[in-house]
């Protein structure tokens, strides 16, 4: 099977085949080029080691290979987008797994840094012939293989951090996707994720988001 280029952003190439992807990280023209250099093998390196770790825990890519230096190999996650998708979807179902996949990802101090629905894949069961059956299963498990799950892909700016803001302002980027994006059930989503987003110390992150929202308001106002 040919290679086939399905995107091309500021992170880099990303080309399909063979059910596998590659990502490639181009060089930037405006960097210094020893700058440039070492920018793209640490943010190789740490997409790289960030997946290998998440990769038995949630629902991500799995890691096949990486040089360390511009090139990561990983699985193709077939779905559908959440940027695309989500209206017609069962989303209210889909935002509680949305909460638990953060949850999980802030519990192992894992910033995500471009937490949007078009990092978010929806990969239904073989049994699942419509969406909306699943909208009397209100509990579902993301580890459960018989059931759809929300995959969280491009950790191409992931980071560790144990700090509160940091997590913070990784809700702060997921809300302002989807008031943009998807304006119509914003609130609807928003208000499920908070209230089902539980990691340790969620109070202490969700107030702390409140004093980033106060800041991006100020900042508007000025």
């Amino acid at each position: 099977m040919p290679s086939k280029t399905i995107q091309q952003g500021a992170e880099g190439i990303i080309t399909l085949s063979n059910n596998q992807v590659l990502k490639n990280r181009v060089k930037k023209s405006y960097r210094h080029p020893e700058l440039d250099e070492k920018i793209r093998k640490l943010r190789t390196r740490s997409e790289a080691k960030i997946l290998d770790k998440l990769n038995n825990v949630l629902p991500v890519p799995k890691l096949i290979e990486t040089d360390n230096k511009e090139n990561i190999t990983m699985q193709y996650i077939q779905g559908q987008k959440l940027s695309e998708h989500l209206e017609e979807l069962d989303y209210k179902t889909i935002c509680k797994q949305i909460a638990q996949l953060l949850t999980d990802l802030h519990n192992k101090d894992i910033i995500h840094g471009d937490l949007t629905t078009s990092n978010m894949i929806y990969v239904k069961n073989k049994n699942n012939k419509t969406d909306k059956t699943s909208s009397s299963h209100n509990n579902l498990s993301i580890n459960n293989k018989n059931n759809p799950k929300v995959y969280l892909i491009d950790f191409g700016l992931s980071y560790h951090s144990h700090k509160l803001e940091d997590k913070a302002v990784d809700l702060h980027l997921l809300k302002q996707a989807l008031e943009a994006k998807h304006f119509k059930i914003a609130e609807q989503t928003i208000n499920i994720i908070l209230n089902n987003y539980k990691p340790h110390r969620y109070k202490e992150i969700l107030e702390q988001l409140k004093k980033v929202e106060s800041r991006g308001r100020y900042k508007e106002r000025c």
